[in-house]
């Protein structure tokens, strides 16, 4: 059978779980929760054998643990998802150049053209979630029809470790018994409005007249109708096609000042100039985003005189742009993104001074070896010293070895001081 429009979407199974359950194989069939500190921490990632317990990803520590008090709560290794993401994005690479990533274990890619090449897409998905589980040891589900929409509502139907397949023509009966939640911009008060109108599924909303949904919702009726009825004209748009390519990390701790933070923006920027030399992309704007302890994000942008792939150029201005916000308050995310992006080969002005050979050839050269061996194969010392500085229940693994040290040399009977965070 052939498609006239072939998208897949891919979904890595409880992603950063499944990388501890590969790595650590002690952690096979174990109920496992990638997650913070166990009072204001969130679950990063349930193995599947601990959600049977109700425990969910973005939960609340505390309640995750109420659930399964015996589950196993592993730290996060970022890097270790990094390293995994980008192996899973080079095997999707050998099949079609249409990928749009949606975060570190998901995508959408577009193998309407690729058909002529590796056939059907069903038994492409097949055999792109082979490669993931023989190369790599990880289990991906995908789910295959002709728009976006259908398709990652069908990967989760997959799920887990399985694949599922809206045939061409057969979408709209695959999203009529659906609840109405399932909808794409449709939340929990938006989904009571539905149901007091009568519309509790997705074929309730495909069958009512467009101009009654949009007299009764606003431009939101339209995009429910279009959804119900299977209609999704968005094209899967790959990052060399992006406004922005950009990294952010979510702090397992509040960090604070200018010590603490730099590594990680230096990470960040490392990986957006991995990301733009492998989209054959530059930037001309470099953004910081900071998000404090109290949710209050903010922004600063920096114009380049030279649009840039080298993630150390990225990371120099972001530096410069930290300074202008305030550290002394507790910092819970921080990202670097690139933006008003460019082509490699596109002029860039009749004075434009082109990028200097030397890094050109050096990240050239660092590219290939974390392709081969894994991003922290070459590190920086800024970035070997924050490894050290690794997070685990809640304190820093050097501080937690220093106060052992302190606790051993103690005589028996002192008096033991505690402060709020052993409370």
């Amino acid at each position: 059978m052939s498609w006239a429009r072939a998208i897949i979407h891919l979904d890595m199974d409880a992603f950063y779980a499944s990388v501890e359950q590969r790595d650590q194989p002690a952690l096979k069939g174990k109920p496992v929760i990638v997650g913070g500190h166990p009072q204001r921490g969130v679950v990063l990632a349930a193995s599947y054998e601990v959600r049977p317990f109700g425990v969910r990803s973005a939960m609340p520590m505390g309640r995750a643990l109420k659930l399964a008090p015996k589950a196993i709560v592993v730290p996060p290794r970022f890097d270790a998802y990094v390293d995994a993401s980008e192996a899973v994005f080079r095997i999707f690479e050998r099949y079609t150049p249409l990928i749009e990533p949606l975060s570190l274990d998901e995508a959408f890619l577009d193998v309407t053209a690729s058909q002529t090449l590796f056939g059907d897409p069903v038994a492409l998905a097949a055999r792109i979630r082979r490669e993931i589980h023989d190369e790599l040891a990880l289990p991906a589900s995908a789910g295959i029809a002709e728009v976006k929409f259908v398709a990652k509502i069908a990967s989760d139907s997959g799920k887990p470790n399985g694949q599922f397949v809206v045939a061409p023509g057969t979408a709209k009966a695959f999203l009529a018994p659906l609840p109405v939640g399932r909808l794409w911009g449709v939340g929990p008060k938006t989904e009571e409005q539905l149901v007091r109108l009568g519309l509790r599924t997705i074929g309730d909303v495909a069958a009512r007249e467009l101009e009654w949904l949009t007299r009764t919702l606003g431009p939101s009726g339209q995009h429910f109708w279009e959804l119900a009825n299977a209609i999704d004209a968005r094209v899967v748009v790959p990052d060399r096609e992006a406004k922005s390519i950009g990294a952010q990390d979510t702090f397992e701790e509040d960090l604070q000042g200018d010590e603490a933070l730099s590594p990680h923006l230096h990470g960040q920027a490392l990986r957006v100039g991995r990301r733009l030399r492998k989209a054959h992309l530059k930037a001309r704007v470099v953004q910081l985003t900071v998000k404090y302890d109290d949710f209050q994000s903010l922004t600063r942008r920096r114009r380049l005189e030279v649009p840039t792939d080298d993630g150390q150029v990225l990371y120099r201005e972001a530096r410069a742009l930290l300074t202008r916000v305030d550290l002394g308050r507790k910092v819970r995310l921080t990202g670097v993104s690139a933006q008003e992006l460019v082509g490699q080969n596109e002029q860039l002005g009749l004075f434009a001074a082109p990028a200097p050979e030397r890094s050109d050839k050096l990240n050239a050269v660092l590219d290939r070896i974390s392709e081969k061996f894994g991003t922290k194969a070459v590190v920086t010392a800024d970035l070997v010293k924050a490894d050290a500085f690794s997070l685990r229940d809640g304190f820093y693994a050097e501080e937690k070895q220093a106060r052992a040290k302190a606790e051993q040399a103690k005589p028996k009977d002192a008096v033991r001081v505690v402060r709020d965070e052993d409370a």
